[in-house]
């Protein structure tokens, strides 16, 4: 099996350097099989354009980025955001996607009722669960570290968001971001409840030690402090057997490498560290 064969680049990886396009035919020109591209780089390119490249060039789909940011203090936004969530569903059947990725958001502008954020998410899931059912696409909950709980995502954690798979049934699994779990004490225990099944993403990066940007600050594979073999082992123990997503948000650091570079790095790692 050729050393890449499990590995999906997630584009906002390079996004400061390339622009759709051009991050797909540089994951190709490396022999990497699969992307997870972002709604608004689709945006940027046209969808039509952005699908027929991708296929032209073989691509698969590791998952689209992204659904969700359901809460809002209004029925007009909350429709509104149900509205967004369908295009990307549509989106997402376009690429045929693994899955689509839901962040879904946090408090309400001006709010302090995280309770109530969280009955609008699974609300809002619910919903678009019917819809993706139909179009045969799983959703897939990314649980976000806390501190995003206010402005990203009021699911923090695997329980909670294996809880609301419980409740709501199939179609619905999870994406497993080790930036976003690794510090989880119950992480196994979780996995294990996930199983097969639920398990829809791996999503691969690292916790620097001495972050200096919560958000855009991630490290390459091997740079910081999450033992990422073992929760692959985790996760393969499942019978997980997709693409390994590496996605990395890093202002300074790897957004201002040369993207080529920065691909090689991802294939050396994912050899060597992951």
């Amino acid at each position: 099996m050729p050393e890449t064969a499990q590995l999906s680049i997630n584009l906002a990886t390079v996004r400061k350097q390339w622009t759709l396009i051009e991050a797909m035919e540089g994951v190709a020109r490396a022999g990497i099989p699969a992307i997870a591209p972002w709604r608004d780089q689709i945006a940027a390119a046209g969808l039509g354009p952005a699908v027929r490249r991708f296929r032209d060039l073989g691509l698969k789909c590791s998952g689209l980025c992204r659904g969700g940011m359901f809460p809002a203090d209004t029925a007009a936004g909350r429709r509104a955001a149900m509205d967004d969530n369908l295009r990307a569903l549509e989106e997402a059947v376009a690429f045929d996607a693994a899955c689509l990725v839901l962040v879904v958001g946090g408090l309400p502008p001006g709010s302090r009722d995280l309770a109530g954020a969280r009955r609008q998410v699974e609300d809002g899931i619910a919903e678009l669960l019917d819809h993706a059912r139909r179009a045969a696409m799983p959703l897939a909950i990314e649980p976000l570290h806390p501190m995003y709980a206010a402005d990203r995502a009021c699911v923090n954690t695997m329980a909670q968001a294996l809880d609301i798979c419980d409740r709501l049934g199939p179609g619905l699994g999870l994406a497993c971001d080790v930036y976003h779990v690794w510090w989880d004490p119950d992480l196994q225990a979780q996995i294990a409840r996930a199983g097969r099944d639920r398990l829809l993403a791996f999503h691969i990066c690292d916790w620097l030690r001495e972050t200096k940007d919560l958000l855009l600050d991630r490290g390459m594979m091997g740079d910081g402090v999450i033992d990422i073999p073992l929760i692959r082992s985790w996760v393969e123990a499942q019978g997980f057997s997709g693409f390994h997503e590496v996605e990395i948000f890093s202002a300074g650091n790897w957004w201002m490498r040369d993207p080529d570079e920065v691909l090689a790095t991802c294939i050396d790692r994912h050899r060597s560290v992951c």
